[in-house]
């Protein structure tokens, strides 16, 4: 078949365009005009070698050079546990329900790998021939302070669950405290698989576990049945062989189980602690905190190897025993126990001190830095000075002035507060939440015709009053429009009830003058550690912990001062005892932050001053927190919540022992031990979970009290409100406060009228009849010192120390 003939088409014109010259040989001109400044070698516009085009066996190389780097940080992470004097990798065996059996547990695993060893109560070591490792057990009770002790310090977690009981709310207590103090590596296993009958239904009891643990810790998919041989060996093969991931804030510091205590005959002997060493290398001049004990200086540390036995000439098998080696003492650099400054240190400038004169009586309130209405009182406000004259390098010790470290390699993340969404400004917050003003009327004048007024009758007065607050009482209860709000008694005196509050303009940028806050500060404010960079003392504090000291993986005898005799008697050995080794300056006090986030498993609000038990690290405390508002302001001024209601984040601020970056905290809360239906529950609950922040005795933490009138009278935007005030002088003290309404209306007083508290006040716009018109009104709250919590945390309920809401105002 003859092929296709293609379509022809004639060009739809005739002209020829002559063909482009094509030369590989150009002038360096034209090459240079066709670059148009570009740099031609490509090569050089990359700048980091991430941008290098790399050939095939460059990029093999990194690669290889990559996969090296990584397998010496390995080795090097778990180098303290290889070698015949290596560390035993820590395994905490924490029960979770009422049927679990912690010794046959340890003997299931150690059976598995035909392991012979008796279990006692406190921790053991058991050393793996098939591994070459050594483990160390840490059997627990189901105890809170027990169980969390153990996972503070274990290298490994072993969570015992129950194929016929829950787990009830202890057993969920316990799981939650471990998870939010921060641990290690977890396992989970299961006792009692093979009692359920029928066979087939035990997967779907395993299923149920996996579920039941993914709650609260999404990876733990796996359970291990402790009646399997099997996976009691698999589970030993990944306790020997994983690296466990580490807790950051414990990584930080030395710290170290204690295996053995021995206490001191004679009163001049010191108390000796033997351990390993872990984490960073633990140093003779850095305080210790030892358990629920307290902080106590270290005397000296001394080595302790584990006795070996050595063969005489004549083939005898002796141990050899060595003489005392001691390792480290300190020095002059040793870390003071003082936990305050000492009481000639304050942060007072001398030169203030001298010039301040003898109080003036002032006519009204302050209102920002000013007190209106006292012409004779001076504006000029010397801010105190950071450091006083004559302050001895001892005394130095307590004003941390470090510059600012721009090129720090640490996490400077921790370091930030907590932003999260900014909170609207409301009316009573002042400028900021006011309502734009309306547009001038012409026809209208601000200033109507005055109109008399008639003195109400003082009983019929009474009785519109409790009826007007009977109502507004209902109000509050439905829709906590006021939570701030308080009714004054017509027969107290404003102005003496509330002699320390002031107003501000604004919460957030008016300037807040401390000057008048020094007569009710506490007595040991001055004397508290001040901080003016916390981030290149906190960089400095850890940098320090990461040279010299004994080195990890060290057995070593720690020598301490000053251990209470009185704690011999309360020593149990089931309880495992830890040291921890503080970095420098955490025994020191001072003002703390902490975020705190109220628990929805606690429904109940908790409420602002109230007793709780933290636990912040190593160590524990009882608090009576303040909250306030999270979040930066231009003056450092955060509202006081008096409650934290489910839900809820705010910023608990106490006064306690520093603690370096940002470590995790736990809160609880004493509860009665019966429920509402007379079922014995856990007296302890956890309410609340947080992270330290930086510390600051600037943050100013005001305290509001909003005074709310009626509108008595409405005549276009002047208005005649009662109720808010009951005498004239009152009226007067508190003349040059602004007013503001629910609505977002803003105003001044005018004039007063008659003598049962009644004024004229002028708006920016006409309020509405059933709006609400408020004055707010702030002092400074400070906070309370923290005691430190040396019992088991489920000893009996103590009642909590309830606050009156309105001792305060007082």
């Amino acid at each position: 078949m003859p092929s296709a003939i293609a379509a022809h088409s004639h060009r739809p014109t005739t002209k020829v365009l002559p063909k482009s010259y094509k030369s590989r040989k150009t002038t360096k001109g034209a090459l240079r005009d066709q670059a148009k400044g570009k740099i031609p070698n490509e090569t050089s516009q990359r700048k980091t070698p991430h941008q290098q085009v790399m050939s095939k066996f460059d990029r093999r190389n990194q690669a290889k050079q990559r996969q090296l780097a990584k397998h010496k940080e390995h080795q090097r992470e778990t180098s303290i546990f290889s070698g015949r004097d290596a560390a035993p990798r820590i395994v905490a065996v924490v029960p979770l329900c009422i049927d679990n059996d912690v010794s046959a547990a340890i003997k299931s695993l150690n059976g598995s790998l035909d392991i012979e060893s008796e279990v006692p109560e406190s921790s053991f070591r058991v050393p793996v021939d098939r591994f070459k490792q050594k483990l160390q057990y840490v059997p627990v009770k189901r105890d809170l302070t027990a169980c969390i002790d153990a996972a503070r310090i274990a290298d490994f977690v072993v969570f015992i669950l129950s194929s016929k009981v829950e787990v009830d709310a202890l057993g969920e207590l316990i799981i939650r405290s471990i998870e939010n103090q921060g641990m290690s590596t977890l396992f989970t296993v299961v006792q009692n698989l093979d009692k359920i009958q029928p066979a087939k239904a035990r997967p779907d009891v395993v299923k149920s576990l996996a579920s039941f643990m993914t709650h609260f810790h999404p990876g733990q998919e796996k359970i291990y049945n402790l009646d399997s041989r099997q996976e009691c060996s698999n589970l030993m093969r990944s306790l020997c062989t994983t690296t466990p991931k580490g807790i950051n804030w414990r990584d930080q510091r030395s710290w170290m189980l204690v295996d053995e205590i021995r206490w001191p005959s004679t009163e001049t002997e010191s108390t000796v602690l033997t351990g390993i060493v872990r984490g960073k290398g633990l140093k003779a001049d850095r305080l210790v905190h030892v358990g629920d004990w307290g902080t106590f200086q270290i005397e000296k540390i001394t080595a302790a190897p584990l006795p070996t036995k050595k063969r005489k000439d004549d083939g005898m098998v002796v141990d050899q025993e060595e003489a005392e080696n001691v390792l480290e003492i300190p020095d002059n650099d040793q870390d003071d126990i003082a936990e305050l400054a000492p009481e000639e240190v304050t942060m007072d400038d001398a030169d203030v001190e001298e010039d301040m004169k003898e109080p003036t009586t002032k006519k009204g309130v302050l209102l920002d830095d000013h007190h209106y209405f006292s012409e004779e009182e001076p504006e000029v406000y010397a801010a105190p000075k950071k450091l006083p004259k004559g302050t001895s390098s001892y005394q130095a010790a307590w004003f941390l002035d470090d510059v600012s470290d721009s090129e720090s390699e640490l996490d400077d993340q921790e370091m930030e507060d907590v932003q999260g969404d900014d909170i609207p400004a409301a009316p009573e917050d002042g400028m900021e939440g006011l309502a734009h003003r309306e547009p001038t009327e012409g026809a209208m004048s601000e200033y109507p015709q005055s109109e008399m007024f008639v003195e109400p009758n003082e009983d019929d007065d009474a009785a519109q009053l409790e009826a007007y607050r009977a109502r507004k009482r209902d109000e509050a209860e439905e829709d906590k429009e006021f939570p701030d709000e308080i009714e004054l008694h017509p027969n107290v005196l404003a102005r003496e009830r509330l002699s320390k509050y002031r107003g501000l303009k604004s919460l957030r940028t008016s300037p807040w003058n401390t000057e008048e806050d020094r007569a009710y500060q506490p007595e040991e404010w001055s004397r508290l550690l001040q901080i003016s960079d916390y981030q290149s003392s906190r960089n400095r504090s850890i940098r320090e912990a990461l040279i010299g000291g004994v080195a990890p993986g060290t057995r070593v005898h720690v020598h301490l001062r000053g251990v209470p005799r009185d704690l011999e008697k309360s020593y149990t050995p089931s309880q495992p005892v830890s040291l921890f080794s503080l970095l420098r300056h955490e025994n020191k006090k001072t003002s703390l932050n902490f975020d705190i986030t109220h628990k929805e498993d606690f429904e109940k609000s908790i409420k602002g001053k109230e007793e709780l038990i933290v636990q912040c690290g190593p160590r524990r405390f009882i608090i009576n927190p303040l909250f306030s508002h999270p979040g930066n302001t231009e003056n450092n001024v955060h509202k006081y919540c008096r409650y934290l209601h489910p839900g809820q984040s705010a910023i608990a601020t106490f006064m306690g022992p520093i603690t370096w970056g940002a470590v995790p905290t736990l809160f609880f809360k004493r509860t009665s031990s019966e429920g509402e239906d007379g079922e014995a529950v856990v007296p302890l609950q956890l309410v609340a979970t947080g992270t330290a922040r930086p510390p600051s005795t600037s943050r100013v933490i005001a305290k509001r009290v909003i005074l709310t009138g009626h509108p008595y009278h409405i005549h276009k935007k002047v208005v005649t409100i009662r109720y808010m005030f009951f005498n004239r002088e009152d009226v007067e003290w508190f003349k040059a406060l602004p007013l503001w309404t629910k609505r977002g209306r803003s105003g001044y007083i005018k004039e007063t009228l008659g003598t049962h508290g009644y004024f004229k006040a002028n708006f920016d716009g006409r309020i509405n009849p059933q709006d609400a018109v408020g004055v707010s009104l702030y002092k400074r709250v400070w906070p309370r010192s923290a005691i430190p919590f040396t019992r088991p945390l489920l000893e009996g309920a103590s009642g909590s120390q309830d606050e009156d809401m309105n001792e305060d105002i007082q």
